[in-house]
């Protein structure tokens, strides 16, 4: 592949080391955000990026940190906040990737919803580079378990995602505890007013990055439907009965929305779970655990609970209400019709909204595709319902339970095929199993009357906790 010298990641003052690695992932071509980011930030200054999630934004920030960090010191240098537990486990994965080419480069994750004690003691051995959650790491800070005496590089991931979760004063006392003679590089998709505050407090004469929002891509099918606020819910399950898409997220723009919408298709049949700021947690483990292994065929969201989620093979869109932030719609839009494959986006507007819209189209640079609700028909096939069920087992990486053990109690002792098995997640206290829906009761049956690693184990749908 001839790559322009300027685009080429060859052309960065990196490592002989760091660059086989990045040929080796297959990293050659940098993405804008990249081309525009690295050279500024691989020189010491400090960075204001505008960037989508899916931009390679991650990898913007993580060769540039890499880059500073001395091995040879077992102390914190490098410290990402991010708005999510998802997205910190993400960047982790991405920073060890990258960091392959160095000598042991020790990454933690410090977020919420996880115990306190395993962080205290895994930070008690030191660590090159921390990635976590605003609230998480400020108690760190506060117990004295996190010392950022050494730290060289501040990366303040999804910025905007974390002012609208109300983490600016959480981030302010995190920055406060920081050298001040370090580099902040801030990434966020959008650049509202708190955003501008915040850089003039935190960063040292930055450097502005835009890197405008690439329109939808072409291989997403986009259509949009007029609706009175009275058929909007109802109209969901018009458009998943008509297109029968088998996984989908359908964004609402309040949390009381997400729960009116799911109680609607919840009645008329469909499986369906809700993601929004006030789940606790293991809840929002469980949910995205469920949709992500095909046991959910809808997964109804806010905008800043699903920030940071990458769904695979994800079939349909639906925006349930227009967003009034016309970046969002791309964001949103862009989860389906990934790695060539056909994506869906379907839109309801009501007359109140048609402005949006106009803002919308003006940044997509084409016209909304209009159809009538009317033109919508039931497709034939029975009830729309996901392949696969899950089941949670009581016992995790606590009790040194591993995907391979679960597996083999289902194909061995229990008789059933590997074929009819989908993923397996271990957390540190459960596990959840994805079978094929026809068989789940009877996996229940079978695992609670054998053992699992030479013990009796509790089995339990997690459909059956969701319906008590």
């Amino acid at each position: 592949m001839n790559v322009p010298a300027a685009k080429s990641f060859s052309s960065l003052p990196l490592s002989v080391a760091v660059q086989a690695n990045l040929a080796q992932l297959g990293y050659v071509e940098m993405t804008p955000i990249q081309a525009a980011s690295l050279p500024l930030a691989l020189a010491g200054k400090d960075l204001i990026a505008q960037a989508q999630t899916g931009s390679g934004k991650t990898a913007a920030f993580a060769l540039s940190l890499l880059h500073r960090l001395d091995a040879a010191r077992m102390q914190v240098q490098a410290l990402v906040l991010v708005p999510t537990r998802e997205l910190a486990d993400q960047v982790t994965q991405e920073i060890r990737r990258l960091a392959r080419a160095a000598d042991n480069i020790k990454v933690l994750t410090l977020c919420g919803g996880s115990p306190m004690k395993p962080q205290m003691e895994s930070l008690s051995f030191g660590a090159h580079i921390a990635v976590g959650t605003p609230g998480r790491v400020l108690d760190h800070l506060e117990r004295g378990s996190l010392v950022l005496a050494e730290l060289n590089t501040l990366v303040l991931d999804e910025a905007d995602r974390m002012l609208d979760m109300g983490f600016a004063d959480d981030i302010a006392r995190v920055a406060r505890q920081a050298p001040k003679a370090r580099q902040t590089l801030l990434f966020s998709a959008t650049y509202p007013e708190g955003i501008a505050q915040m850089s003039a407090q935190f960063l040292r004469d930055p450097q502005t990055v835009k890197v405008a929002s690439s329109a939808a891509p072409k291989a997403i099918e986009q259509i949009a439907f007029e609706v009175a606020e009275s058929e909007r819910l109802h109209a969901v399950s018009a458009l998943l009965e008509h297109y029968r898409p088998t996984s989908t997220i359908a964004f609402c723009n309040t949390k009381q929305q997400c729960r009116d919408l799911v109680d609607v298709l919840t009645a008329q049949g469909f499986v369906a779970l809700a993601l929004h700021g006030e789940l606790e947690q293991r809840d929002r483990d469980q949910v995205l655990i469920q949709f992500a292994n095909g046991s959910c065929s809808v997964l109804v969201a806010t905008d800043v609970a699903a920030r940071g989620l990458d769904i695979a093979q994800l079939e349909c869109v639906i925006n349930v209400d227009t967003t009034p932030d016309a970046e969002v719609h791309v964001h949103r839009i862009g989860r389906t019709g990934r790695a060539g494959a056909q994506g869906l986006a379907l839109t309801l507007a009501s007359l109140d909204e048609m402005g949006r819209i106009g803002r919308i189209e003006q940044l997509l640079g084409f016209e909304m595709r209009w159809q009538p609700l009317d033109s919508l028909s039931k497709a034939p096939g029975g009830p729309l319902l996901p392949a696969m069920d899950t089941l949670q087992i009581l016992g995790g990486r606590k009790e040194k339970i591993r995907p391979g053990d679960i597996l083999g109690a289902l194909t061995g002792e229990a008789g059933f095929a590997g074929s009819q098995i989908g993923k397996i997640n271990v957390t540190e206290f459960h596990s959840y199993v994805a079978v094929q829906r026809s068989i789940a009761r009877d996996v229940v049956k079978r695992l609670s009357n054998g053992k699992l690693k030479g013990r009796k184990v509790k089995v339990r749908r997690l459909a059956d906790l969701s319906e008590a």
